[in-house]
């Protein structure tokens, strides 16, 4: 692992590039153990409750995004103050919390709060696994260590719902939370006892309201950064609003896949890996730049396709067919939005974690909001979900266009990108 000035620590004190990444990866990875976990469970949900809007089940989802979305705007300034351990460790018992409040919900609000709870403590994840890459990686490096952990993390969706659906086998469905809690927990340990502080002391920011506005002033000033960090907010929503429409597509709404449908699931997450592993690999020679805009434009011309092949059948294209235009959209998806992220990154090292804050707090609200919207228009066919990731896709496209003034393949800037 190479020296930056930024840690806190020596290389000899942190772990192995691998560790390192695994580390990263899981940080990243409860987000999506605590969303995917539970999709098997939402028909035992919705009976427990007693649910007549089936739609209504994807409010875990949003609670969840919510309360993950609002706490990163603080955990990432308040790293910047404390440093980046002290932080982790107090969102990850907030986490916990959370899951324990889960388990012994008696009512459907009470599930609803314990999820904003679980997603308050995991904004820690979200915003510390990029702040503890930025202190010790920049530009293309950084890319690739987020590409290798975004590859990791995609591992997570493959296996979850099928290990829920294992736990409904033989549990309630409460027990996924047990689950939850169980993963933070492991966290926690290897956390603490195998990451060093990567914040050196005298980078440390001390409190001042002024100091955390400028920060953030300075990450919503920044033209790159904003509108790159826009793009990933409408690209969030579309991966919000296909999770949270999931269950409904393949297992009961259209395709009526049943227990089939943690594979239909895990075959898609299983595809982004792959477009992950395959972005850490060309990142550093390609560049972010050329691979994201590329990503950018397949995934909104995929999105056409999503709409072109659903009108041709009635909203209902065959299940092969719409998996495959699906799975090369989240694959163009996994190529895009780490190299968005680490472009929106890139000129913020003087203040990563506030940056953090902002980038996860805007992108995962946006996400969330947009996910909702396209996830509530769910008809019994496939036709809002592409809907949404053409227009979200074509969006994002002239924004890119905007933060390159206009050229979409900038080979001068992606020379040193």
């Amino acid at each position: 692992m190479p020296a930056n000035r930024r840690s806190g620590r020596t290389d000899s004190a942190a772990p192995g590039f691998v560790e390192f990444v695994a580390i990263i990866a899981l940080m990243m990875g409860m987000t999506a153990f605590s969303i995917d976990n539970l999709l098997p469970a939402f028909g035992p949900i919705r009976a427990h409750y007693q649910l007549e809007n089936p739609n209504d089940l994807q409010l875990l989802i949003t609670a969840y995004m919510v309360g993950f979305g609002v706490m990163q705007i603080v955990f990432g300034t308040v790293s910047d103050i404390v440093g980046r351990k002290t932080t982790f460790m107090a969102g990850l018992a907030l986490y916990a919390f959370g899951c324990l409040l889960a388990m012994v919900a008696d009512s459907y609000t009470l599930l609803l709060a314990a999820r904003v709870i679980q997603g308050l403590g995991a904004a820690a994840s979200r915003v510390l696994s990029v702040a503890i890459v930025r202190d010790r990686y920049e530009g293309r490096e950084m890319a690739q260590v987020m590409s290798f952990s975004m590859m990791v993390f995609l591992i997570i969706p493959v296996i979850a719902p099928s290990f829920a659906s294992l736990v409904l086998l033989v549990a309630e469905w409460h027990m996924i939370f047990g689950a939850m809690l169980v993963l933070s927990l492991v966290l926690g340990v290897w956390f603490g006892l195998r990451m060093p502080e990567t914040l050196r002391p005298e980078f440390r920011v001390p409190f001042s309201m002024r100091a955390i506005g400028a920060g953030m002033k300075l990450a919503v000033s920044n033209r790159r950064t904003l509108l790159y960090t826009t793009c990933m907010g409408l690209m969030m929503g579309c991966l919000m609003a296909y999770v949270a429409a999931s269950q409904q597509i393949f297992e009961d709404g259209v395709y009526h896949l049943g227990k089939f449908f943690p594979l239909a699931f895990a075959v898609i997450a299983g595809v982004m890996g792959i477009a992950s592993y395959v972005n850490a690999k060309l990142v550093r020679t390609v560049g972010m730049r050329r691979l994201s805009h590329f990503g950018v434009c397949g995934f909104t011309l995929t999105g056409l396709g999503l709409v072109v092949s659903g009108l041709a059948y009635d909203g209902v294209p065959p299940v092969i067919l719409f998996c495959a235009l699906l799975a090369l959209a989240q694959a163009l998806f996994a190529i895009t939005v780490p190299n968005f992220n680490s472009i929106a990154m890139e000129p913020m090292g003087a203040v990563a974690g506030t940056a953090s804050s902002f980038i996860g707090f805007y992108t995962t609200l946006l996400g969330a909001g947009l996910g909702l919207i396209v996830g509530r228009a769910f008809d019994g066919t496939v036709l809002p979900l592409g809907f949404g990731y053409l227009i979200l896709g074509i969006f994002s496209v002239i924004l890119v266009a905007i933060a390159e003034n206009g050229r979409l393949f900038s080979a001068q800037r992606d020379g040193h990108l």
